[in-house]
């Protein structure tokens, strides 16, 4: 496994134009790293990583209008800035598409996600999910223990994990 180098793009509030691109070798908005994508049914270096973290649970999900039921519907609430109790664990097993999330200064990082990519992202940030030119992604979700998909949208700061996730940011600074 090797930490994942991602094109970043801050974004401007609410908007997806770019204004600068950088690259990430690591962050605290999360976890990056790439894996071969093409052996993920056998590949011993997944089932490491899911054995260390405890991901017992997983399904994949096509991300594309011809795979994917209510595919207007569903891509516009991975669109819509949320946050979750549980990390949200991704591993794109082809096509891409960006995950956006907001950093201390609560600007928007765009993180592009390719093939053999896997992100975790921790309980509690604010993120959102969106597909790119080619309106095609395939992806692992990776879970502890049973599923939950529930997510809160902005705001959603009460939230135990929020505050948690807060206090960690805080932390790095």
């Amino acid at each position: 496994m090797s930490m994942k180098s991602s094109k970043l793009m801050f974004l401007c509030r609410g908007s997806s134009r770019s204004l600068h691109s950088g690259s990430l070798t690591s962050c605290n908005t999360g976890v990056c790293c790439s894996l071969d994508a093409d052996k993920y049914e056998n590949d011993p270096e997944l089932e490491k990583i899911r054995r260390e973290r405890n991901y017992s649970w997983m399904d994949i999900i096509t991300i594309c209008k011809d795979k994917l039921p209510n595919y207007e519907e569903k891509i516009k609430m991975f669109y819509e800035e949320h946050l979750h109790l549980d990390d949200e664990i991704r591993y794109i097993l082809d096509g891409s598409g960006y995950f956006d999330v907001r950093d201390k200064e609560d600007q928007w990082i765009r993180i592009f996600m390719e093939k053999g990519d896997m992100i975790t992202l921790p309980a509690g940030i604010y993120h959102r999910f969106t597909v790119d030119e080619k309106n095609y992604t395939k992806a692992m979700r990776l879970f502890v223990g049973e599923p939950v998909w529930t997510a809160y949208n902005r705001p959603a700061d009460h939230f135990e994990a929020r505050g948690q996730y807060v206090k960690f940011l805080a932390q790095t600074a």
